[in-house]
């Protein structure tokens, strides 16, 4: 239970000043573009928001805060299907908590407009279409839980995993933020889309299945449970690219 809790909190976290920055500054919501500067914010309050959640509830759950990132670790042997269910349950709850509280605090204010969810065609800033949303999550998704499997492996020698995670949140959202707002976090995605309705809420199941490319991890991957994760034929080459 304690692991569930934290997963909760790790993701209202996530959610609550990932998304309320972007609600704040209007960032890259409903199409709205407020600049360079604007995007920086925003990815740095979800990067800095891991980065956070790692060091404060890491050591109880690892602080997935995301489905497919429980989905990879599920897949690595390190979790039990029980386990994950109870992981990603606690993890949607948790992003509801956070829309909820982010909707109460700013229920007389204008800014939330789109609320931070994610979309294509005109919700995209640059008027990315459907093919193109897809690629980019599954893309996205593909080096941020490659990155956290990376640094998280047995064989990884830094102990500055939820540092580099964190950045590579930061840096994905720098990319994608334009596109489609950046989701690679099916339960970020579901509770804002949600409370913003309409195309956002009709869209969402993109942001739901593209971020299930953690699946193509086990296609290039071999995952071992004792020695970490190794690329399939060159077991002297660890994933973190120590």
């Amino acid at each position: 239970m304690r692991k569930y809790l934290a997963e909760f909190i790790g993701t209202f976290i996530l959610v609550f000043l990932g998304t309320g920055a972007a609600v704040v500054l209007g960032g890259y919501t409903g199409g709205t573009d407020t600049g360079f500067f604007g995007v920086l914010a925003i990815a740095f309050a979800f990067g800095l928001s891991i980065v956070a959640g790692a060091y404060a509830i890491g050591h109880i759950s690892g602080c997935h805060v995301n489905p497919v990132v429980s989905l990879a670790v599920l897949m690595s042997g390190n979790l039990t299907v029980k386990e994950f269910w109870g992981c990603v349950i606690a993890q949607v709850l948790g992003a509801f908590a956070g829309s909820s509280v982010l909707a109460f605090v700013n229920a007389s204010s204008t800014s939330l407009e789109g609320f931070g969810a994610n979309g294509y065609g005109e919700l995209s800033v640059v008027g990315l279409n459907l093919t193109g949303a897809l690629v980019v999550e599954v893309i996205l998704t593909f080096i941020f839980v490659l990155a956290i499997l990376g640094v998280t492996s047995s064989k990884a020698t830094s102990h500055m995993g939820g540092i580099v995670i964190g950045l590579t949140l930061t840096l994905v959202h720098i990319i994608g933020i334009p596109l489609t707002g950046t989701s690679v976090n099916p339960a970020r995605s579901l509770a804002p889309a949600i409370f913003a309705g309409g195309d956002a809420l009709a869209q969402v199941w993109v942001f739901i299945v593209a971020p299930l490319a953690a699946l193509v991890f086990k296609a290039f991957f071999v995952v071992k449970e004792e020695t970490g994760i190794e690329i399939a034929g060159e077991s002297d080459i660890d994933a973190a690219g120590k």
